[in-house]
């Protein structure tokens, strides 16, 4: 039997001169041919291999043959590993030519501290809904300043609506998308512009239409739940092919779409108690793949654990991981921002909890939790800043609201200014959701286009279930109406009108200010002091690297303020104000230089300011 570890020939490979050799796990079935549909329309049994592995290769069975597995009782279905689904997820399987004419041998990819991600969704982004509609706007986020596009998922969901977390077949690219050289054309088109390229991906669970794993295999165990179907079998009798066919995936992406990092969804429902879990094993497979490649390669983890073993190194009994979602900061400004305090925003709302968001990575390091009814986390600070991304919006935040509301829409122009500084003068690595940068005011709604009646209606109960704690007014939109997924369209038009144009200048700035001065650039909490008075809502934070220096000061207060406030010593200019006339503020009021020592300040709501300590002084 062939090694089958890093899943090379899972699915339908197309070997030029030789054929397609088609490989399947099926374990649960004694019998498996391939069904070539109609023109030609017949049927080729496949042999056994070992290990409940079934093979054939098919001379004439070349790009843009469809087939399916024959299983059993005349059941035919989708390839588990199909590459592209052109009819959908109930449909046939498509024999692809993985060739792809990359022009990136020059890229080995970006050191994530110079991470600055945009997040977008590929239906809502443009119009056309598509990858290569979305290689038009490239410029434009190369423009803003980012340096990463982060897509949440494209593995084949049912329908052509949904955001991507019911994929059933991870390796198939969305065919409403484009399919998969619309990908390959896309990350293609990342490199030349010298901007990394993100993909989310889910291995917690699949979605629950047009699932077909396990009539082939054991992928799910009963013995662990998940919010949203089955578990994923990581850890039970039969475990190590499952394992095999998640890193053959993630290698996958890597390998041959020249991916530069994994996003990986919500990994606290991902349930292994072996004794070398999945999560580390990826970490290990996916970086000696980097080094074959001689490309930088990194795993963005979601958990809301606030366990710092995902990050930590292995050599300190973590999993490795380069970086993970810190949820506590988002909450944290976002209560400070907006007010809220329901559900999980119970937790936050004072300044304390953005000041240890910022200082150490994690809000809550094992304090009690109110909304959990127990203590949360474990410390964090003595990890590097750069282990950390941090949002003002993400799809999660703005998407599982009941209306779907941006940050835009619930708090001023002065408020979103303010927001955007902390988060992208943060010592963190930033992301953005895409239309964040001027305003967007369009939802971004949950939808999805399924076909089974009692899907629909059990998601449309789910929904208002899940809004219960929230205690928002209003009717929750129609997750299955087209209209709600229209309604989430980006409007970049909106970017060239004011005030929204203000928001997007002020973001380039922000973002220029964080490449070029060093104190802004260096992620590092060892070169940073932060503190702040609850009493007053301002919060100060010093960064430094060598001779560097900056003092940032951020005013979360609804009134102006009249403050004494101590610089260190030296001279210090004034590199931003978000109260400037040219950020359509109300004017500054902070003088355009200082000295060191105490200083009586006039500190306007909602403001935040940027001084440079003065070379030399």
């Amino acid at each position: 039997m062939k090694n089958h570890d890093d899943g090379v020939g899972l699915g339908a490979d197309w070997l030029p001169d030789k054929g397609c050799r088609f490989r399947v796990w099926a374990p649960r079935v004694d019998t498996v041919s391939v069904y070539l549909h109609p023109p030609s329309d017949r049927v080729v049994p496949m042999a056994p291999v070992g290990d409940g592995y079934f093979e054939v290769t098919i001379e004439d069975a070349g790009p843009g043959t469809r087939y399916s597995y024959r299983l059993p009782g005349d059941r035919d279905r989708p390839d588990p590993a199909s590459r592209y689904q052109p009819e959908g997820v109930h449909g046939p399987s498509e024999v692809i030519d993985p060739a792809f004419d990359w022009t990136d041998a020059g890229w080995f990819g970006l050191p994530i501290n110079q991470y600055i991600i945009y997040e977008v969704h590929v239906g809502t982004f443009t119009e056309a809904g598509t990858l290569d509609a979305a290689i038009e706007r490239l410029d434009e986020l190369k423009a803003l300043g980012v340096t990463a596009v982060e897509l949440m998922p494209v593995a084949q969901f049912p329908g052509a609506r949904n955001w991507g977390y019911d994929g059933v077949q991870l390796f198939a690219v969305q065919n409403s998308y484009g399919g998969p050289q619309a990908l390959k054309r896309f990350v293609n088109a990342c490199h030349e512009r010298g901007l990394a390229a993100i993909l989310d991906v889910v291995y917690n669970h699949l979605g629950p239409e047009g699932n077909y794993l396990g009539e082939f295999a054991p992928y799910f165990t009963d013995r662990y739940k998940t919010p949203w179907g089955p578990a994923l079998n990581f850890d039970g009798p039969d475990s190590d092919h499952v394992r095999r066919f998640f890193l053959a995936n993630a290698l996958y992406w890597q390998t041959e779409f020249h991916f530069d990092a994994l996003r990986l969804d919500a990994i606290h429902a991902i349930r292994d108690f072996s004794a070398f879990p999945f999560l580390e094993e990826l970490g290990v497979r996916t970086r000696q793949r980097a080094d074959e490649l001689n490309r930088r390669f990194y795993l963005i983890s979601e958990s809301d654990l606030n366990d710092t073993c995902i990050i930590r190194s292995r050599d300190l009994g973590g999993f490795g991981h380069a970086a993970q979602w810190s949820d506590d900061f988002h909450h944290a400004v976002h209560t400070l921002l907006t007010g809220e305090n329901n559900g999980y925003y119970r937790d936050f709302g004072k300044l304390e909890h953005l000041i240890r968001a910022i200082r150490d990575g994690y809000a809550y390091s094992g304090q009690f939790s109110v909304h959990r009814r127990r203590r949360h986390g474990n410390p964090s600070r003595s990890l590097p800043a750069e282990r950390f991304v941090v949002c003002i919006q993400n799809h999660d935040q703005v998407g599982n609201r009941m209306l779907g509301d941006r940050l835009s829409t619930l708090v001023s122009l002065e408020q979103l200014k303010l927001g955007a500084a902390v988060s992208l003068l943060s010592p963190y690595v930033p992301l953005l959701f895409m239309g964040e940068e001027y305003g967007e005011t369009a939802p971004f709604l949950y939808f999805t286009s399924h076909g089974d009646h009692d899907l629909i209606e059990a998601v449309r109960k789910g929904r208002r279930e899940e809004f219960a704690s929230f205690s928002w007014q209003g009717e929750a939109p129609d997750p299955q109406a087209e209209e709600t997924f229209r309604r989430s369209k980006l409007d970049f038009d909106l970017k060239s009108k004011e005030p929204n144009a203000a928001l997007f200048r002020f973001y380039q700035e922000l973002i220029r200010l964080r490449k070029t001065l060093p104190a802004l650039s260096r992620l590092s909490k060892d070169h940073l002091d932060v503190g702040g008075s609850e009493h007053d809502k301002l919060l100060w934070v010093r960064r430094w690297s060598d001779d560097d220096q900056v003092f940032l000061l951020f005013h979360f207060g609804s009134g102006t303020l009249q403050k004494a406030v101590e610089l260190p010593a030296g001279a210090w200019r004034k590199a931003l104000d978000s109260a400037g006339v040219e950020w359509r503020g109300p004017g500054s009021q902070f003088p355009a230089s200082l000295t060191g020592g105490v200083t009586d300040l006039t500190i306007p709501p909602w403001s935040a300011v940027v001084y440079q300590h003065e070379t030399g002084t």
